[in-house]
């Protein structure tokens, strides 16, 4: 218990540290209307994140989440406004292609990352035929929740309750996510003990797809549109808020209420950046220093804690 409430506090510390520097360089965020705009795109980076996630736990890494949910955009954007079945029904092939993606990879002994890779451009060329250029429109009833105006507290914060909440449930709490974690912590006993590897893949991999579409149809929601290309660094941002909120590349050690407090992070550096006006050319660098700097203070702590 020790050792998991250092591994959270270390991303609940580095978003405090933010949110005092960001108010201190504009106070005028400290206000309904700032926090909505800091934390404006949140929702979609902490859906990813929970979704890349998934996938770290079982002990892999997926390359292709950006592309994948750039795919999602362009069915929300493209074919759920103008025939809502047939967008349904493709966003939930979409879910049964992740986790058929999954068990062919557990089925055959391939590497995740390679297969992955690979599937990025399918999902990217997918996304490319659906919507060539950028466009398409939101559903009326999905603008509506995504910039809803709750009393108090902005959408975008409740939202991240809600995920990290639902993720801690399904993934730390449900006898279902302990075999998940055991998959990714231990296969071979988890096999020996007369589970299905192939078939907790598939259904890790169709969790993550679950949580990565909705990111797609909340960034459609909050941008109004879709393009083949608008979550690429999705990719990267969300390995980064899964390690950035105490996760490891080592399966099965993760932490869902890390993560989402990673994605936030992730979220309020790019505004912080905005503030200090660093040019967009040096703020994606800037935003890796930062992840440096967490993952450096937490082998110190770790290293203490050894220690003691």
């Amino acid at each position: 218990m020790r050792v998991v409430n250092a591994r959270l506090a270390l991303p609940v510390i580095s978003l405090a540290v933010l949110i005092c520097a960001v108010f201190w360089l504009q106070p005028r965020a400290m206000s309904y209307v700032g926090l909505n705009l800091l934390f404006n795109l949140a929702v979609p980076i902490a859906l990813a994140t929970v979704a890349q996630m998934v996938i770290i736990m079982v002990g892999d890494i997926d390359l292709s989440m950006g592309a994948f949910v750039s795919l999602v955009a362009c069915i929300t954007a493209a074919i759920l406004p103008v025939n809502p079945a047939m967008g349904a029904l493709m966003l939930l092939g979409c879910v049964a292609a992740y986790a058929a993606l999954g068990a062919l990879i557990e089925a055959r002994g391939l590497p995740a990352i390679v297969v992955t890779l690979g599937m990025s451009f399918v999902w990217g060329g997918a996304a490319v035929l659906i919507l060539p250029s950028p466009g398409g429109t939101a559903p009326v009833w999905l603008t509506a929740i995504m910039k809803a105006k709750p009393p108090m507290v902005p959408v975008a914060i409740i939202a991240s309750v809600v995920i990290a909440t639902v993720a801690h449930l399904v993934i730390m709490r449900s006898a279902f996510g302990v075999r998940l974690r055991a998959l990714g912590g231990n296969a071979r006993a988890v096999s020996r003990a007369g589970r299905s590897t192939i078939a907790l893949r598939a259904w890790a991999y169709a969790v993550a797809g679950v949580f990565a579409v909705l990111a797609g149809m909340a960034l459609v929601g909050l941008t109004t549109s879709g393009d083949a290309n608008i979550a690429l660094r999705y990719t990267l941002l969300s390995i980064a808020g899964v390690i950035l909120g105490g996760g490891e590349f080592t399966g099965g050690r993760v932490s869902p209420v890390g993560a989402v407090i990673g994605a936030l992070t992730l979220t309020l550096a790019g505004s912080f950046l905005s503030f200090l006006r660093l040019s967009p050319d040096w703020q994606i660098g800037a935003q890796g220093a930062i992840l440096i700097l967490v993952l450096a203070a937490r082998l110190v702590v770790r290293q203490a804690e050894r220690r003691t």
